[in-house]
């Protein structure tokens, strides 16, 4: 499975949950999946959706979900031992490790060779750590948010991204909507 096919087949579960989700082509897949209020597109900021998401639990009781790329969390790792120090009960991060910067070209990151993100998000003080095939992404994700444990879970899947649509719609709707979500 790609990313794309990911995301279609975990939208159920993404319904009315606050989601942080990664610049450029991630965002662009789930908008034209699922949009929601409560969906936040990051259009302009590369390897922060984890600590945005981060956050954003910190500060409120819902369950947030942000969904990063393995490109994007080795672009700050910085995020990892930020999240094993200060992880919330109601935040899950979805790295979907493709092996690749999916857009920008599919380059290829070094979780395709010898890193293992799992292994350095416990390195990191995660407590606990999920690694996924890309199949199994709903039944963990379903496990992780019933649980109420801060979570990182890692989902391994192929590279390639689906031909979707630029979002269109203005920062400041998506920041005003998303921001009327979180009150609601």
């Amino acid at each position: 499975m790609i990313r794309s096919e990911i995301l279609k087949d975990i939208a159920p579960i993404l319904k009315d949950q606050l989601i942080v989700c990664n610049i450029g082509i991630p965002s662009q897949e789930l908008h034209a999946i699922m949009d929601q209020p409560s969906n936040f597109y990051m259009l302009g900021t590369m390897g922060l959706a984890s600590s945005i998401g981060l956050g954003l639990a910190l500060a409120q009781p819902k369950t947030v979900i942000a969904i990063d790329g393995d490109g994007s969390v080795l672009t700050n790792l910085g995020t990892l031992p930020t999240i094993g120090n200060n992880c919330p009960p109601n935040y899950i991060l979805m790295i979907i490790d493709n092996g690749s910067y999916g857009s920008t070209g599919d380059q290829p990151t070094y979780t395709g060779r010898k890193t293992d993100l799992a292994g350095m998000a416990r390195a990191a003080g995660c407590d606990n750590v999920v690694e996924v095939r890309d199949v199994d992404t709903g039944k963990a994700l379903q496990a992780a948010i019933d649980a109420q444990v801060g979570t990182v879970m890692i989902v391994k899947c192929d590279s390639g991204n689906a031909k979707m649509p630029v979002i269109t719609m203005d920062p400041v709707v998506i920041r005003d909507r998303f921001m009327k979500a979180v009150a609601s």
